[in-house]
């Protein structure tokens, strides 16, 4: 059984006010022995963030996982006056081996509103039954057309790592070594859109060229049952309770899906953690 937890950490923000990345593994842990952990809203250098002291938190998680490799996902890198730089991103730490890891950043249109870089962070986790793409993302929250142009690249590149798979590449030494991949795929994060959306929607639409479809991983499970609420659980200043928060799997692993669950008790974040267990 594969384990893989998304949730958004609002950089450890608690319902309480306070800070704590120790709480919020603990809570994690709690939840399941989770062989991978998806997070997004990780910060470093952001001290000007709610209750945050401005460490590196990419780092701190890291070290909280010690038999987890940690992967980077910076999406936004910009200089903070003094001399450093201020990142904020996703972060992947997968307790199985991780083969490449690619960065795609996200179309960043003009808009008017309040928007930021936004990134989809892929790792290649091996596992027992073979090697496993594992993306996690955190769309725009407050542009319905930049939203969109972020699906579609995220499509794009789903579509162009199934291509990869379909026809593969001339195998080389150092920077041209080939390494294992596959065509099916967990995609998770906060995609900042309820589920009836249509641009949600279309994350799943069906693909040309034998490109294996992303389906929502609650909607295999639960059909039309109601999503549980993650996001504004608790508080209620972005808006009533509602579900932005998503596990999308490929149609040719979504047999193997045997559980996904919407934590509705920890308050060690504004988001509400996500469970999917996969029989691998």
């Amino acid at each position: 059984m594969l384990r893989i937890i998304t949730w958004n950490i609002q950089w450890g923000l608690g319902i309480d006010g306070t800070v704590d990345l120790r709480r919020l593994v603990d809570e994690a842990r709690a939840i399941a022995d989770f062989d991978v952990l998806c997070l997004q809203e990780v910060s470093d250098n952001f001290s000007d963030l709610k209750s945050n002291d401005g460490g590196n938190q990419f780092a701190e998680l890291a070290g909280l996982l010690p038999n987890y490799t940690a992967v980077e996902g910076v999406a936004l890198d910009i200089p903070d006056g003094a001399g450093r730089r201020r990142r904020f991103g996703n972060m992947i730490l997968s307790r199985q081996p991780v083969g490449q890891v690619l960065r795609h950043t996200l179309p960043w249109e003009a808009a008017p509103t309040r928007n930021m870089p936004r990134l989809l962070l892929e790792a290649t986790v091996e596992t027992p039954s073979g090697p496993l793409r594992v993306m996690t993302t955190h769309l725009e929250y407050s542009s319905d057309k930049l939203r969109r142009a972020q699906v579609e690249g995220i499509r794009e590149a789903h579509r162009c790592a199934c291509e990869r798979v379909a026809t593969p590449r001339e195998d080389g030494p150092g920077t041209y070594a080939r390494l294992p991949t596959s065509a099916s795929a967990v995609l998770t994060g906060d995609f900042n859109m309820r589920p009836p959306d249509p641009v949600k929607q279309r994350i799943s639409e069906h693909f040309d060229h034998e490109v294996p479809a992303l389906l929502d991983a609650w909607q295999v499970v639960h059909g039309a049952q109601p999503y549980p609420t993650s996001f504004c659980l608790f508080e209620q200043s972005n808006g009533p309770p509602h579900c932005c928060d998503f596990v999308f799997v490929t149609d040719d692993i979504a047999p193997r899906v045997r559980r996904i669950s919407y934590d509705q008790e920890t308050q060690a974040s504004d988001h509400q953690p996500v469970l999917l267990e996969l029989d691998l």
